[in-house]
């Protein structure tokens, strides 16, 4: 199986379009493709999914850290979001013909480089820390501006600059939390007709850590500058859990409350669980702009880098200069007609 990493940086800044097309063309220039980006105004938060081969999408994501340092100081940033870095999330997610050990090993190559080569020290999170489960939420407890007095001792990162100190974050830039994970859902509920009181208690309720649905993570937010009131959610390991099922007690707790759910909105892709049936009906109520299926662009992902895959191949035979047995010569030909010309099939009655 083609092996493909995800990785999905969460960086500190709103929407800013020349932001995402230099993020775009490092991840490009480092052989990695981006699936899909999100920002919003008052998070104050900027989401992308990069996906490719594993030291492809190592590389890119230790060139994103770069443009985040040179493009955000978190002491002029404002957003709802709690975040203590300008490259504040890096999980590594293994999607295909990858296990979760492999993805541990690739969150700590690139939190090595991160630390080494540009300058932020680098926390490991889930997965990817030791022991594994540390959670963002005691990482990111306070924010930003709870660490540039300096950190407390139980907070220290767990690799630094050369010549850093562990008390110290990057003046600018602060840290950057390094994961691995399984597939995660992140998904926001507007919800509208209880108060923002109310909404932090469902939020403390619902959450695993209170009791609450297993493997949820929730914040209450208010978005003044969109007049929305939301319901910031993480869903972890959200293959092997049932995602409208969560979204439908969580519905029901709101309008037990006096609330009802308004609008919908996915952060990144979407398994594909989440849009099949009753699901796709209801969210395509609350969503005008449903977000696209993770298998669909999966599968376009890896067919793109098998039709280039076969072009380099059929190159590297044309440009031989030992003579290249003939029957192999047609069965790459064939592979690449097939691959870059894939024939048309008739629709099934």
């Amino acid at each position: 199986m083609i092996p493909v990493l995800e990785a999905v940086p969460n960086f500190s800044i709103g929407p800013d379009p020349a932001f995402v097309e230099q993020a775009r063309d490092r991840v490009e220039a480092a052989g990695a493709e981006v699936l899909d980006h999100s920002s919003d105004a008052d998070h104050g938060r900027t989401v992308l999914t990069v996906v490719g081969a594993p030291a492809r999408v190592e590389n890119a994501a230790v060139a994103l850290a770069h443009l985040a340092v040179e493009r955000i100081d978190l002491r002029k940033h404002g957003g709802a979001h709690p975040r203590v870095g300008a490259l504040d999330v890096l999980p590594l997610v293994p999607l295909a013909g990858l296990s979760l050990e492999d993805a541990r090993d690739s969150a700590h190559r690139v939190g090595n480089r991160i630390a080494a080569e540009v300058g932020v020290p680098v926390w490991f999170y889930a997965e990817a820390s030791e022991p594994r489960g540390r959670s963002l939420a005691e990482l990111r407890r306070g924010g930003f501006e709870a660490l540039v007095g300096g950190v407390p001792p139980g907070r220290r990162p767990d690799l630094l600059p050369d010549g850093g100190s562990p008390d110290r974050v990057h003046p600018t830039a602060g840290g950057a939390c390094v994961g691995a994970r399984p597939l995660l859902l992140a998904w926001n509920l507007d919800v509208v007709g209880v108060s923002g009181e109310t909404l932090r208690r469902l939020a403390a309720e619902l959450r695993e850590s209170g009791g609450g649905i297993q493997g949820l993570r929730v914040l209450a937010l208010e978005l003044p500058g969109q007049r929305r009131s939301q319901l910031s959610m993480n869903l972890e390991n959200a293959r092997s859990r049932k995602p409208f099922a969560v979204f439908e007690e969580i519905e029901r707790r709101v309008k037990s409350e006096g609330g009802r759910v308004t609008r919908t909105e996915v952060i990144g892709l979407a398994p594909d669980e989440l849009l099949e049936g009753a699901a796709a009906d209801r969210l395509r109520t609350l969503d005008r702009t449903p977000p696209p299926a993770l298998s669909s662009l999966l599968a376009l992902h890896l067919s793109r880098r098998a039709s280039e895959a076969a072009t380099a191949l059929m190159e590297a035979v044309r440009c031989c200069p030992e003579p290249v047995p003939a029957t192999l010569v047609a069965a790459l030909e064939a592979m690449e007609r097939e691959l870059l010309n894939p024939p048309k099939r008739e629709p099934v009655e």
